[in-house]
């Protein structure tokens, strides 16, 4: 910080210096009339410009500028803040009304920022936190992974979070009756199943193919030579029998889709075969139709159901059709890529609809599984042996459940849950009891920030290597911190900078920080949105789950290689590559791309598909099923982008008219043009609209086009910026962007924060953001480099007390 300090002073001197000079050259005074008052030249700009709204009258906005000292922004810092993010996007004054030149801009603004940022450092605020935070679903599945080696799907056994300033890991707070009874419930079944526990009874899992999933092509982690079909990742709770039951896909009257001819189904474990069916239409016969169809049915449901034995633990299972040979045109009957749709068109060929697992029969018991090798650490060689072993293995799974070295009175509760289960059912039932224990216990639900004794309230402090390792960890792994850091937090080393520094590269490096790209990213980008998409069948035939998938992996991909190669996060808007499979490569127009396996594709100089406002995830999310959406979009670019969120829509806003009252159709341009005509609607479209309409060559799946439809008028994607910068198309808009770069990377940063600190920014901590910027740009912006710098900030590495 210090060395920094001479040039942000050196800045400040400059605006004082030019604030003096207005002031010896402004108008000159009658003779006889004393001396002018001194007047800024910051307080000049706010009345010119500014106070004519803002008033203590009118109080636009909530904003009073007339009466809000500018030389002591340290006072109103709440309210300069708000000033500044308006005048650094250019979106005050409105477009229309006078606005200051570029160099007053940037004077005004750099005056406040520096001002803002002198005050910040001489009395940091790092801000309060909940004091209970619980684990949400992501970081609960997260945890028993690295806890006990399992890797399950919680979503069953707990409720969906809640989302807050864009995450769900935000304000996550109490725990209610209903939600603790789940909490048990999950925690029974994960302790069983870790364990290796004896099964009751069987147990039946039915697992549903996506029903627009379209099975004429290779499916990615199935053999090659196959297609369509689906891979389950189970985990089998004990070594037994389990019946496999295949079910295909029916029509809307119930018959079987595409059964014109025999099909081979092959039904594998972990990539070996093991079982081949064969499935074949039966003969017609003179029979009412509807018996004929229930027999089909009854002989193809018995023909693939096998009875197999299986370890214990966890496994794919691969369920696919053997693929005909090249020289039979297997979709001759459809035009589209897609085949799932009976509205649309029935399928060629047989289609696998779900996958049930049941069992175990005949349970035999349950050898090593990752879980019981991460479990047991010890085994006792005696009954004489088998306390001492249990506190070893407890003491070690609640010092990574808990985060934190335990005490004697720990064990001892948890020793006393597996001397009860001990006497009900053995040494293996009691450490199954007392891993159910842990699992509800608060110590593990939560994350529990405590204010050290020593500290006054409202006091700022910095949190204990511990709690850092647990917010180090859960921000970059959504998880539990590992053996090292906490080794490192508890020697007391781990807030040392260079330890620190080491920590997060090494972090970054462990395939954990996929949760960056799988949690964070996921929810900045709206791609959790990608499911709920459903375009309109008619208009868009050749859509299906398929390409759903592959906008989805591609961003997911593009994102990891940003994280992992360490490049710099200005490659999101205008990278010069992305990753592809066949079919996305084939919606996209992009050549020489085969199979079902994404690969990195290098993009042609200029190409549009470029960054992620190129990729089909983004495009479809900030759409309508039947259309595309330049308010969706520019609202999108606003926030997640431009980190400049519009005011919400008034109530009663009126629709989109399609078409003038003669009847001529009108152009997505010419329809927004007359919604801005509504004085309650032109504020926020008038930023909105221009960003978004330059997206308009991408349709509302993401498809290229030059005009609306074929033969229809030309796409004009012209756009612009709120500071008035014009461009054309999306390659305009990225170039507008990267001239001012810090823009966006103060929109990830502020993104990444948030997600890291659990809680919504405050004003007191744009001080923090635009450090964290401006040391970034000495590293071109490296991802690592903001990640660094965040870990080792004010709000990061310190907390209020209440």
């Amino acid at each position: 910080m210090a060395k920094r300090w001479p040039a942000r002073i050196a800045g400040l001197l400059t605006i004082f210096l030019t604030a003096a000079t207005v002031v010896a050259i402004g108008p000159q005074q009658p003779p006889g009339a004393g001396p002018a008052p001194s007047v800024s030249p910051q307080r000049v700009l706010l009345d010119r410009y500014c106070v004519s709204c803002h008033n203590d009258k009118l109080k636009t906005a909530g904003l009073a500028l007339d009466t809000t000292d500018v030389e002591r922004v340290a006072g109103r810092a709440d309210v300069w803040e708000k000033v500044v993010v308006k005048l650094r996007a250019r979106f005050m004054p409105p477009l229309g009304r006078p606005r200051p030149n570029e160099q007053e801009y940037d004077a005004l603004v750099s005056y406040l920022e520096t001002s803002l940022d002198l005050a910040a450092a001489a009395q940091p605020n790092p801000g309060r936190t909940d004091a209970l935070h619980r684990l949400n679903r992501t970081e609960y599945r997260n945890a028993i992974r690295d806890l006990l080696a399992l890797d399950v799907d919680v979503s069953s056994l707990l409720p969906k979070d809640d989302a807050s300033h864009g995450f769900d890991n935000v304000s996550i707070g109490g725990i209610s009756t209903t939600l603790l009874e789940r909490y048990i419930s999950a925690a029974q079944k994960i302790s069983r199943l870790a364990v290796g526990s004896p099964v009751r009874s069987p147990a039946t899992t039915v697992v549903v193919v996506p029903p627009d999933l379209t099975q004429e092509e290779h499916v990615e982690g199935l053999p090659f030579g196959t297609r369509g079909g689906t891979v389950v990742r189970y985990n089998f709770p004990r070594d037994g029998e389990y019946e496999i039951q295949l079910r295909l896909t029916r029509d809307r009257n119930e018959a079987i889709e595409g059964f014109y001819d025999a099909h081979q189904v092959e039904l594998n474990l972990d990539g070996a075969q093991m079982q081949l069916f064969t499935v074949k239409p039966p003969p017609r016969v003179q029979t009412p139709p509807g018996q004929i169809q229930y027999a089909v049915q009854s002989q193809v449901d018995d023909a693939l159901r096998v009875r197999v034995p299986v370890k214990a633990g966890p496994h794919e299972l691969g369920a696919t059709f053997i693929k005909k040979p090249s020289t039979l045109l297997e979709t001759e009957r459809q035009p589209y890529q897609a085949h799932f749709n009976m509205d649309r068109s029935p399928r060629p060929q047989l289609a696998l609809y779900s996958v049930s697992i049941a069992g175990p029969f005949d349970q035999s018991g349950v050898e090593d599984t990752p879980s019981r090798q991460r479990i047991f650490v010890c085994r006792p060689a005696s009954p004489s042996d088998e306390n001492a072993c249990a506190k070893t293995i407890l003491s070690t799974l609640a010092r990574r459940a808990y985060r934190r070295p335990v005490s004697d009175l720990d064990l001892q509760a948890q020793l006393g849950f597996y001397r009860d289960g001990r006497a009900e059912g053995g040494f293996e039932t009691g450490i199954e009891t007392a891993i159910r224990a842990i699992l509800v216990n608060p110590g593990f639900l939560f994350r529990v920030g405590k204010s050290p004794s020593n500290v006054l309230p409202d006091t700022a402090y910095r949190i204990s290597d511990l709690d850092l390792a647990s917010r180090l960890s859960f921000f970059l792994w959504s998880s539990i911190p590992d053996d090292e850091l906490l080794d490192l937090a508890s020697s007391g080393r781990l807030h040392e900078l260079p330890v620190l520094e080491q920590q997060v590269k090494r972090m970054l490096a462990d395939r954990r920080s996929e949760a960056l790209v799988t949690s964070f990213a996921e929810q900045w980008l709206y791609l959790r949105n990608l499911d709920a998409q459903v375009p309109d069948p008619r208009t868009f035939p050749d859509f299906d789950d398929n390409l759903r998938h592959a906008f989805q992996r591609e961003t997911e991909l593009f994102f990891e290689s940003i994280v992992q190669e360490d490049r710099s996060v200005l490659d999101l808007l205008d990278a010069d590559y992305t990753f592809l499979n066949e079919r996305l490569a084939r919606h996209y127009g992009i050549p020489n791309v085969y199979g079902s396996r994404f690969r990195r594709v290098a993009l042609g100089a200029g190409s549009v598909r470029g960054g992620l406002f190129g990729q089909g995830s983004i495009l479809t999310v900030t759409s309508y099923g039947n259309r595309t959406s330049p308010v969706l979009r520019g609202k999108w670019i606003l926030e997640n982008i431009l980190g400049a969120a519009p005011p919400p829509p008034p109530p009663n806003v009126p629709p989109l008219k399609d078409s003038e009252n003669g009847g001529k159709v009108l152009s997505m341009r010419e329809r927004m043009e007359q919604h801005r005509t509504n004085p309650a609607c032109a504020t926020c479209h008038n930023l909105m609209d221009p960003i978004g309409l330059s997206t308009e060559n991408f349709d509302a799946i993401g498809r290229w086009r030059a005009r609306y439809d074929e033969g229809g008028a030309s796409i004009d994607a012209s756009g612009a910026l709120p500071d008035g910068t014009t461009f054309d198309g999306v390659a305009g808009l990225r170039q507008a962007l990267l001239k001012h770069p810090d823009a966006f990377v103060s929109t990830v940063t502020q993104k990444l924060l948030t997600y890291g600190l659990g809680r919504g920014l405050e004003y007191y901590d744009a001080p923090v953001v635009r450090g964290i910027v401006r040391s970034a740009r000495n590293h071109n912006y490296r991802f690592s480099s903001l990640i660094v710098n965040i870990v080792t900030s004010t709000p990061f590495l310190m907390r209020r007390s209440s």
